[in-house]
């Protein structure tokens, strides 16, 4: 039997965008101001992961639960964009990798909004 364990095919499109967002921003991590590495920089990478996890919950719930959970990712990607916004205002990342990222994390926040919207929606017709 074989394991599907590092198969992507079995992740969502958004599972893979945020992997191709947290690759990008760990090519950025290390040429952080070393002020703001270990404060700014560590706590961007917390919430980046928890915003993959709670995204990754929440392909693998019920229906009834998956909502919740998609929010709470929708939060998490919000702070996120705050953080790095924060990063960028205090020129620890500069504009060209600032945009690199937010570009990705934009479309990743019109993919949760849809995924929520859709769920509303199977949850409406369901009740």
């Amino acid at each position: 039997m074989q394991n599907n364990f590092h198969n992507p095919n079995t992740d969502l499109p958004i599972i893979h965008k945020l992997i191709e967002a947290y690759k990008l921003w760990q090519e950025f991590l290390p040429h952080f101001p070393k002020t703001s590495r270990y404060s700014l920089g560590s706590k961007i990478d917390e919430v980046f992961l928890e915003t993959i996890k709670s995204t990754f919950k929440a392909c693998h719930l019920r229906e009834k639960q998956k909502l919740s959970a998609v929010e709470d990712a929708s939060t998490e990607l919000d702070l996120l964009k705050f953080f790095l916004r924060i990063a960028w205002e205090i020129k620890a990342i500069d504009n060209k990798k600032y945009t690199a990222v937010s570009v990705l994390l934009d479309e990743i926040g019109r993919m949760i909004g849809g995924w929520a919207k859709q769920i509303r929606e199977k949850l409406a017709n369901n009740a």
